[in-house]
């Protein structure tokens, strides 16, 4: 995962995590008089251009296993797994595009679903992985935020010879090695938690499967990232719990797709095809068949 990436989805994250009141989040909104494209070309299509040319174009991150990543041309992951039942849904070829992050979660979206990069390339017809939040919603009006697949969560994996008795939780880790990923939202949690007394027992990597691999090689104690990707990168000795996190602004968040505004009914239909996946099985058994705990989404 590169460090934009991780920088994109830590500043959204955090950014969601801002109290709103639930009764509504947009009461403070006050809406654009009218959404901008500034590409001279038509961005997106509708439902039945994408049924006529016979494919649908899915925006992935790049490199970022156990989601999507390209295996020697072949993409792979739970989210292509999951694009694919979309466009078995549509009965068209799933084709995918991916890509880098921008600065943060808004960029994502105005380059690859309503707008369109400033240099090359072009948009695509569905995202995956856009963390669903009601006021960011609120916020972004170009693009329409269905079919919520997962829930990702914070947790801790750990050497069972290091923690015979049960895994850590944060306040080990005055003393005791945790590995993360270099600028993700773990690592400002523990470097930052209780004035900063933790920090130096945090150890950081380029990407979360570095971290994992340095786990298994008892170069630390202890990693702490989303669940999924702990999940795989574990192997013989490696625990995973997920303890109380206090302090934690943001542990756990929903993630589904994004489209954009002008063709709702494409959005529908994502919807209502992850809808029936989650309800029949096929969801669950992606992640089962990538060793990972399928957490439901919140609805």
């Amino acid at each position: 995962m590169s460090t934009l990436v991780r920088a994109s989805f830590t500043a959204t994250l955090l950014a969601m995590a801002s109290p709103v009141l639930a009764s509504d989040p947009c009461a403070d909104y006050v809406p654009q008089a009218k959404p901008q494209n500034a590409s001279r070309d038509i961005v997106g299509q509708d439902i039945d251009q994408i049924m006529d040319r016979g494919f649908i174009m899915f925006a992935v991150y790049e490199d970022y296993p156990p989601y999507s990543w390209d295996d020697a041309g072949q993409p792979r992951g739970v989210d292509v797994d999951i694009a694919r039942i979309i466009a078995e849904d549509l009965g068209v070829e799933p084709r995918f595009n991916f890509i880098s992050a921008g600065e943060n979660l808004e960029a994502d979206l105005r380059h690859h679903v309503w707008q369109g990069p400033l240099i090359d390339g072009a948009v695509s017809n569905v995202m995956l992985r856009v963390p669903y939040d009601s006021a960011f919603n609120c916020r972004v009006e170009q693009v329409v935020f269905t079919g919520q697949y997962m829930t990702e969560s914070i947790a801790i994996a750990y050497s069972e010879a290091e923690y015979p008795d049960g895994g850590p939780v944060p306040a080990y880790f005055r003393f005791d090695t945790v590995a993360v990923e270099n600028d993700s939202i773990s690592d400002f949690y523990l470097t930052s938690f209780a004035g900063g007394q933790l920090a130096q027992g945090v150890r950081r990597y380029p990407t979360m499967q570095d971290a994992m691999a340095a786990l298994k090689a008892g170069e630390v104690m202890a990693a702490m990232g989303p669940l999924a990707q702990l999940e795989f990168g574990a192997g013989d000795g490696v625990a995973i719990h997920q303890p109380p996190l206090p302090g934690f602004a943001k542990s756990k968040w929903t993630l589904g797709t994004g489209s954009h505004f002008a063709y709702r009914g494409l959005s529908y239909t994502v919807d209502d095809a992850i809808y029936s996946a989650l309800s029949d099985g096929r969801i669950a058994a992606i992640f089962e068949s990538y060793g990972l705990t399928h957490q439901a989404p919140e609805r």
